[in-house]
């Protein structure tokens, strides 16, 4: 990995969290040499195989001592679990400045709640990307509180593109965000998983079928954004009257398929602001 690149973005950066995100982020980062590993710094709360693997692969400093990366850094990213991010932030009292740009990956959690259980009024950015950051193909949205700059902004941007698309968005609709791109991957790979089934079932080789439905799944998306077409006018043109897919469909129908997805995207947006709420 070279980390000698020109590096883009000034100052130091501290992850507290060191999951799957995280790695996602640092590979993309160093990359795509927008700062050097010297410059970056990992902890966690108590795994340390975890830190000595990201050490090891990416040559970032890691330690347990949460304060030390406090102080070490200018940006702040946040990716502990939700449900230990109230406890671990509050332990932060004192710690955070004003003068820190926080960013966080923390499902469900307001800026605002964040500031108050840090204690201190400093630009807080919100985000949520996807698990296809770990493949540089992330959906990632992102809020801002009052108190980020433009110049803020567009860093956190800049990072979050590192291993994806960022889609700018208020904090009130992070949540649908949340329900749609953040647990969005799931939905296809269960769809996936369905399709896989199906032919393994029909007869086919196993890896065949998930060969045949890999593809399959890519084309269409491939299509939808090459050629920009509404969905429903693809679906039409591939369903020709008294044919398979039209088969198919009219079974998709019968179970409702498109009303089971629509409820599963809002039941999960309505999930992180219950979330958010439990936290308080």
């Amino acid at each position: 990995m070279n980390t000698q690149a020109a590096c883009s973005i000034e100052g130091q950066i501290g992850f507290l969290g060191a999951g799957s995100i995280v790695e996602a982020m640092l590979s993309g980062i160093l990359k795509k040499g927008l700062l050097s590993s010297d410059r970056i710094y990992v902890t966690n709360r108590s795994n340390s195989e975890r830190l000595e693997h990201l050490a090891g692969t990416y040559g970032v400093n890691t330690t347990h001592d949460k304060f030390e990366v406090i102080s070490a850094s200018d940006i702040l990213i946040l990716a502990m679990k939700p449900k230990d991010s109230g406890e671990a932030l509050k332990e932060l009292r004192g710690a955070v400045h004003e003068g820190q740009l926080v960013i966080s990956v923390i499902a469900g959690v307001s800026t605002t709640l964040i500031g108050e259980w840090l204690g201190v009024n400093c630009p807080i950015i919100r985000t949520m990307p996807n698990t296809s950051s770990a493949v540089g193909l992330s959906a990632t949205g992102i809020a801002a509180n009052h108190s980020v700059t433009e110049e803020q902004l567009q860093l956190a941007t800049h990072l979050f593109e590192a291993i994806g698309t960022v889609y700018s968005v208020t904090e009130e609709e992070l949540d649908i965000v949340t329900g749609l791109s953040g647990s969005g991957p799931a939905y296809v790979y269960y769809l996936v998983e369905a399709m896989m089934g199906a032919g393994a079932t029909a007869g086919l080789d196993r890896e065949m079928a998930r060969q045949l439905t890999l593809q399959t799944v890519l084309g269409a998306a491939h299509m939808l954004m090459d050629t920009r077409e509404d969905p429903a006018i693809l679906r039409k043109k591939v369903t020709s009257p008294g044919g398979t897919t039209q088969a198919g469909m009219e079974v998709l129908e019968s179970y409702r398929f498109q009303e089971a997805v629509t409820s599963a995207i809002l039941r999960a947006s309505e999930r992180s602001r219950e979330m958010g709420a439990e936290y308080r």
